[in-house]
């Protein structure tokens, strides 16, 4: 437990009754899960380079992990031990009707220093792997991310056999340099992130063999004749890589939440801010192997090199590392993301199955067409999407828009959705989705390195994967068969991908670049998605520990009531829609 005093935790004892009585009386199987995070900087827990600061959770680097089941209701007490505000934000997970609790800018203050917050959310109607990560900063770079499990209810069939163990591997790229001296390079003068990486950290350790005298490296003990399960998430900044077992295949199962056919494969396409499930089954002589992680669609060589070690192996893997396919060649990684596709026959939390609910029918109401770009502001270099360069505003568009319909902090749907503006602008970006619709997004990628778009609250049906340009003509390519559904989804270099998104969960909601100097510099958006049908299903009101930061200072007084005849009706009512 922390030491931050009784009182803390007294009253988190009442939040966590009261969080376990609605529960019950709501009728949600779920469990309540208490988490108490201290989030430091550590100068002695660098993998690779003395004195960096790394961003550890409770001491751990990577942070711990979240296992939770289904349904849960996860409360995690974060007590922010840095020199800076912090945030953070659960990569995937689609938080419904709960936009206070997504971690993101627009939608929360920031935890101060030497201050506590807890979030609290329910991991409802979703099974998967998924992680999570600081999002405001550039905090990312030096850590504090870790990984997320929400299993299945009992009354949920897994659509293969139990595993005999599951193992978390969170990969990314790793840069000797301080996130806090990237990032101010970032912010000052034109830099790049690909100039800057040293190798790809496996759970937070640096290569097998790296320097051939390091002997912190990722290992995982296996027993010959077993099948495990590995939950894998590209936790870095920029760089996609290739993933493989030497002398092993890897069964595919599972993407951020949705069970996929199961397609046997040689080696697999990570992307930033992605997370899938592999089966291995361990059919090899007992030896011990390499696990390898490459760049892939970029030139950059590092590598990240883990350890699978048969029980009774008295060797450690040597020689090269097992070829994977040529990182040039975007047809593979392609041509493989094509492959992936929804399990339309598999139970899941919702729908279930999960081919009750498919896109071969919709028809959608609005169609996004975003460009990424870069572009010089103010003589810096900035990121846009339509020639918008996201500014963050010091009061959250969530709080804004709840206290006073956004006026004064965002003017929704002041930028163009479906054409890029001829001069670039420094503004904070905010687009109308319409409840309970559907929306077509197609992302074009105009640069020349690997992007990802992550948008909070939905998944994502990625029906089209094309080079080059996007015409009304591509819909003729896409499938809306069974599409994948993710949270996190790649756009080639000068290639564009199409999603379909049912836009069922009111609240304000991040869509951005997961490759964090883009990110940083200006590659985001968000949805506001509201509800205005007197229907129940509603957001929430606000949490009663709801932070008030920029212009609003403190709660503001109560408004007063209206007509006699209004006060039950529309009043009860504004409190739930905003």
């Amino acid at each position: 437990m922390a030491c931050f005093g009784d009182k803390y935790s007294t009253l988190f004892v009442s939040v966590a009754a009261l969080v376990a009585v609605l529960v019950f009386v709501s009728g949600v199987e779920g469990d309540y899960v208490y988490l108490e995070w201290n989030v430091s900087a550590s100068l002695d827990r660098s993998p690779v380079s003395k004195d960096q600061p790394v961003i550890t959770i409770n001491g751990m680097f990577p942070g711990p992990l979240i296992n939770c089941t289904t349904n849960d209701v996860i409360g995690v007490n974060v007590f922010n031990n840095l020199d800076e505000p912090l945030l953070i934000t659960w990569n995937g997970i689609q938080q419904r009707l709960n936009s206070w609790q997504d971690g993101v800018s627009g939608t929360n203050c920031p935890i101060q220093p030497a201050t506590n917050w807890t979030y609290e959310f329910q991991t409802k109607d979703q099974i998967g792997t998924f992680s999570y990560f600081p999002s405001i900063n550039f905090l990312k770079a030096g850590g504090g991310f870790g990984p997320i499990r929400v299993n299945n209810r009992n009354v949920i069939k897994v659509p293969f056999p139990k595993p005999e163990t599951e193992f978390d591997l969170l990969i990314g790229d790793w840069s000797t340099h301080s996130y806090k001296a990237v990032r101010e390079s970032l912010s000052s003068k034109y830099g790049s992130l690909s100039t800057n990486f040293t190798c790809l950290l496996m759970n937070g350790k640096a290569p097998y063999s790296f320097p051939p005298t390091h002997d912190e490296y990722a290992s995982f003990n296996v027993t010959r004749g077993k099948t495990y399960l590995f939950r894998i998430s590209n936790v870095g900044t920029a760089l996609s890589f290739n993933f493989r077992i030497d002398k092993h295949q890897l069964v595919l199962v599972e993407t951020e939440g949705s069970y996929t056919n199961q397609i046997t494969l040689d080696s697999l396409d990570i992307h930033v801010g992605q997370s899938y499930s592999v089966l291995l089954t361990t059919d090899n002589s007992i030896s011990s192997y390499y696990i390898a992680a490459t760049p892939t669609q970029t030139n950059i060589r590092v590598a990240g090199v883990g350890v699978l070690r048969y029980a009774d192996s008295t060797t450690l893997p040597t020689g090269p590392l097992p070829i994977g396919p040529d990182p040039s060649d975007p047809e593979f990684s392609l041509n493989q993301a094509r492959s992936i596709r929804w399990n339309l026959t598999a139970g899941a939390a919702r729908p279930n199955p999960q081919g009750m609910f498919n896109v071969s029918n919709v028809t959608t109401s609005q169609t996004f067409l975003l460009h990424n770009t870069r572009t010089q502001l103010f003589h810096n270099t900035h990121y846009t999407i339509n020639n918008v360069s996201y500014y963050t505003p010091r009061t959250p568009l969530k709080l804004s828009d709840y206290l006073n319909n956004g006026s004064g902090v965002f003017y929704p749907d002041l930028y163009p959705t479906n054409f890029t503006q001829r001069v670039a602008v420094n503004g904070t970006f905010v687009a109308s989705g319409t409840h309970k619709e559907w929306l077509e997004i197609v992302f074009f990628n105009d640069l020349e390195a690997m992007d990802t778009w992550h948008l909070d609250g939905f998944g994502l049906f990625v029906v089209g994967y094309g080079h080059g340009l996007w015409t009304p003509m591509s819909r003729l390519t896409y499938n809306v068969y069974d599409p994948v559904v993710r949270s996190s989804v790649q756009v080639y270099p000068t290639g564009w991908t199409a999603v379909y998104v049912y836009l069922d969960n009111p609240g304000m909601w991040n869509l951005r670049s997961e490759r964090l100097e883009s990110w940083f510099l200006g590659q985001e958006m968000y949805v506001r998605v509201t509800d205005y049908d007197p229907d129940p299903a509603r957001e929430r009101a606000p949490p009663q520990n709801l932070l008030y930061c920029g212009i609003y200072h403190s709660p503001p007084p109560p408004q007063p009531p209206g007509p006699a005849c209004d006060t039950v009706v529309s009043g009860a009512s504004a409190a739930i829609t905003r």
